[in-house]
């Protein structure tokens, strides 16, 4: 079976990977690189934690994906995944309910109050007064370790095609043909658009309308030599516990430590120009001076701003039927890097007749809608979510 795929991001890659590995042949086209380093899933980092509040199944599908990922590590014989654990400020009963929710799901958690959470890592910018959940299963994604790794390995497979710098210019549902903008068109048993913020011209008005763009700014920083060793022992921080939404990304592996705030991501209507606009900077700025002890503005090594797509309805991906053997899914920032490898399984079992194993991922486990088409859609593509 002949397997296309429009886009080169992480869902992409891994679920080429997942096809190939099952027997099939695989062909991405994308506009640029392979990866892309202005694709969304592109970035030094990634945080992977598990706790979702009130939420065991998807509790457990990142317990899951904990372990994926470093299956794939194998898989790969390369590293990407620094498990240096995650801390998420939470009030107390809600962190002891947090560490019930993981421990049921097979993960380590331990409730941290207010003073040793101060104590222990006094260089980390917490709300005084705040506690916190420390999950063991987890820590930070190199992202563009992975997607490297991920190229390189279809790169050099005997039924694997890339197409970098070929942008895809439509898609033909009914004869799952993906035409590119050179003239060609790709023609397989079944096609993935793994749709991102450059790519949703390509699907349905009705469809299009419904995935929202975000744009999110981060700020990368050289720490001091001074305290260079406390921040090299700091789990990713997912919550500092302010008002904003703060986070932070430990610098690992030669990283750089990695800022930002829920207060700094925005709706827009169109993809912005690759400078930071400097009213977002500096908020992010003044939001960690107040909190990050010692924090001046000449850490500053590099903005970037960041663009995904969400589901309007439900802020999360979307998964959708666009024709008899095309399948589109609309990945939403983080999150969906985060359980990469689950949803790469379930969507190469759908393009390839197989049955899609449960991932506790609700847009990917539930009944899927028809967008559109005039054929039927055979049982391995049942499902829009």
């Amino acid at each position: 079976m002949r397997v296309v795929f429009a886009g080169g991001g992480v869902i992409a890659l891994l679920t080429a990977l997942e096809c190939l590995s099952a027997g099939h042949e695989v062909v991405l086209a994308d506009q640029a690189d392979i990866p892309f380093s202005g694709a969304t899933s592109f970035d030094r980092h990634r945080v992977l934690r598990a706790s979702q509040a009130g939420d065991p199944a998807t509790t457990a599908a990142a317990v899951g994906a904990h372990h994926a990922w470093i299956e794939l590590e194998h898989r790969l014989a390369t590293s990407f995944y620094e498990q240096v654990g995650a801390l998420t400020a939470l009030p107390a009963p809600e962190a002891a309910a947090a560490r019930e929710l993981l421990t049921a799901a097979g993960s380590k958690a331990e409730v941290l109050g207010a003073d040793e959470l101060a104590a222990e890592f006094p260089h980390a910018g917490f709300v005084p007064g705040t506690g916190a959940i420390f999950e063991s299963h987890a820590g930070v994604l190199l992202a563009d370790r992975v997607l490297t790794a991920c190229a390189t390995r279809l790169r050099w497979h005997a039924n694997a095609e890339l197409h970098p710098h070929r942008k895809v210019t439509g898609i033909d549902a009914d004869r799952a043909e993906v035409r590119l903008a050179d003239g060609e068109t790709l023609r397989g048993d079944a096609v993935l658009v793994a749709a991102g913020p450059w790519s949703r011209e390509l699907l349905a008005p009705a469809l299009s309308r419904e995935l929202v763009l975000h744009r999110q700014t981060m700020l990368y920083c050289d720490v001091p030599p001074a305290d260079a060793a406390a921040w090299a022992a700091t789990p990713a921080i997912t919550s500092l516990g302010s008002d904003g939404g703060a986070w932070l990304v430990p610098p690992v592996a030669g990283t750089p430590l990695k800022l930002s705030a829920a207060s700094a991501c925005r709706v827009v209507d169109e993809i912005g120009g690759a400078t930071v606009p400097s009213w977002w900077r500096e908020h992010l700025i003044d939001t960690f001076a107040t909190l990050i002890p010692g924090f001046r503005r000449d850490w500053l090594v590099d903005t970037r701003d960041c663009h995904y797509l969400a589901r309007r309805s439900t802020l999360g991906p979307m998964l959708a039927v666009l024709g008899d053997r095309v399948l589109t899914y609309a990945a939403c920032g983080g999150s969906s890097f985060k359980f990469a490898p689950l949803i790469a399984r379930s969507l190469a079992a759908r393009l390839t007749g197989a049955d899609p194993v449960t991932t506790g991922l609700e847009p990917l486990d539930r009944p899927l809608v028809r967008a559109g088409g005039a054929h039927p859609i055979r049982p391995a593509l049942r499902g829009v979510s």
